[in-house]
């Protein structure tokens, strides 16, 4: 594997770990996809992290943005073009498969500061 698929595989990983979507959200999106507001109105069951809550949709869609950005999330197209919903990627089902306990792991102080400087940067 090159330096750059190792650099990705560890920067998506560390995304995955620092934000408050749960195991229970990657399932259900490898299956059917889901939207903001659907995430919103169900999260005792997708959110679990405590420390980072996501106070409104538009916190969910802005972390959706960002997990799209860095390869793990697509949006899902139907017959007239993108919609508001998202599904894995291959990236994000190789990641949970190699580690599907990833999403319910506790990041460590450095990875929440990488991973807020990393999106700091490039999601402006």
């Amino acid at each position: 594997m090159d330096l750059i698929d190792k650099h990705i595989i560890k920067r998506s990983s560390r995304a995955i770990k620092c934000l408050s979507l749960n195991s229970h959200f990657y399932q259900q999106i490898q299956n059917s996809g889901l939207t903001a507001e659907q995430v919103f109105s169900m999260k005792e069951k997708f959110i679990s992290n405590i420390f980072f809550k996501l106070t409104s949709e538009k916190n969910i869609e802005d972390n959706f943005l960002w997990l799209i950005k860095i390869g793990i999330l697509r949006r899902e197209v139907d017959g007239q073009g993108l919609t508001s919903k998202v599904r894995l990627t291959p990236l994000g089902r190789f990641i949970l498969k190699n580690n599907p306990n990833l999403p319910n792991e506790k990041a460590s102080i450095l990875e929440l500061t990488k991973n807020w400087v990393l999106k700091s940067v490039l999601f402006t």
